[in-house]
């Protein structure tokens, strides 16, 4: 079996991994971190798929997506931290310096597909990616669980364990949660970072 993963163009790709089973439901699309809340709450159903289906079509795919022998199995969204208006904005995750960060806030992967790499997979795909388009670090604001169980609807943000495999360190804390545990701030320099 080859795991492999791409940039996220391919839509029908996409919403295999993010979209619901009733297209006129309102499910997130990872769109949460990425628009404002008043963006955010105008889009429903369809309008949701619409706008991702818009953000597949850009030269900059939303995220990266790991196919297994060509099924697709898993997502990780990947962006510019100036892009994802929730985080730019946040008052609970900090920003540390000026560089152009981005930031790899969800981490999705398929029942059936689990606990066979496909997690790590996608962190490093995600990283490549960030790494060939020039960003010179990237964020992500996992839990901090001190390896207890993550339950699956708050395990999207990942672990600090599953981040430190792929080389990431912790740079802050912040004063944001996910399901009652801490979330920190962890930072892998690429081969454009300058610190």
């Amino acid at each position: 079996m080859t795991l492999v993963v791409r940039p996220a163009h391919n839509f029908d790709d996409v919403a295999v991994i993010l979209g619901p089973k009733n297209p006129e439901s309102s499910v997130c699309w990872c769109l949460s971190w990425r628009l404002s809340s008043k963006e955010n709450r105008s889009l429903e159903g369809p309008a949701r798929a619409d706008k991702v289906r818009e953000l597949c079509a850009r030269d900059r795919a939303p995220g990266v997506l790991a196919y297994l022998d060509d099924e697709v199995v898993g997502w990780a969204g990947i962006a510019p931290r100036s892009e994802l208006h929730p985080i730019q904005n946040s008052r609970k995750i900090p920003h540390l310096d000026d560089l152009p960060a981005w930031s790899l806030w969800c981490i999705r992967v398929r029942p059936g597909f689990r606990k066979q790499g496909v997690t790590q997979a996608l962190i490093a795909g995600a990283v490549e990616y960030a790494d060939a388009a020039g960003a010179p670090v990237v964020e992500s604001y996992p839990v901090d669980n001190k390896g207890e169980r993550v339950d699956q609807t708050s395990a999207f943000v990942g672990t600090r364990g599953m981040f430190e495999k792929a080389g990431f360190t912790k740079a802050a804390d912040t004063s944001s949660v996910s399901s009652g545990i801490p979330r920190i701030l962890m930072r892998r320099t690429l081969r454009n970072g300058s610190i």
